[in-house]
């Protein structure tokens, strides 16, 4: 059962990230993989949230937690996509580009994962008092 609900949000994830490079490729002609370091920021921030606010404090069953945090973010996020991206800004002779897309990728990742963990910090104590909600 847990293996389809990951699945299944691996689905989920890996079209909102196709989505998100669509609607990126139409307002934006750079160089710059904007799609795929928008997917990943956002979903460094998403799982720094889950993380502090579902699965540590339990909030949600396990198998939902690994839906979301492996499913949903997982394949919404993108190393594999990023790093090929890398290497062909290199490739193509856009060396500052491509130091440009890891350096703002790895600040950015952690800064937005760290907002996150905060963030879900600050919503589970100002809401549960401390206090464990298993859904």
């Amino acid at each position: 059962m847990q293996g389809l609900l990951v699945g299944f949000g691996g689905v989920i994830g890996a079209l909102l990230r196709y989505y998100i490079g669509l609607w990126s490729s139409e307002w934006t002609h750079t160089i710059f993989p904007i799609g795929t370091f928008t997917a990943n920021m956002i979903g460094s921030f998403i799982l720094g949230w889950l993380t502090t606010r579902i699965i540590q404090h339990q909030v949600v069953h396990p198998y939902l937690a690994a839906a979301f945090g492996t499913g949903i973010i997982g394949s919404f996020t993108t190393f594999s996509t990023f790093s090929v991206e890398t290497v062909q800004l290199i490739q193509t002779g856009h060396w500052q580009m491509a130091l440009l897309y890891v350096l703002l990728s790895l600040l950015a990742g952690l800064l937005f994962s760290w907002s996150g963990f905060k963030m879900g910090k600050t919503f589970s104590e100002s809401k549960n008092g401390g206090s464990k909600q298993v859904l």
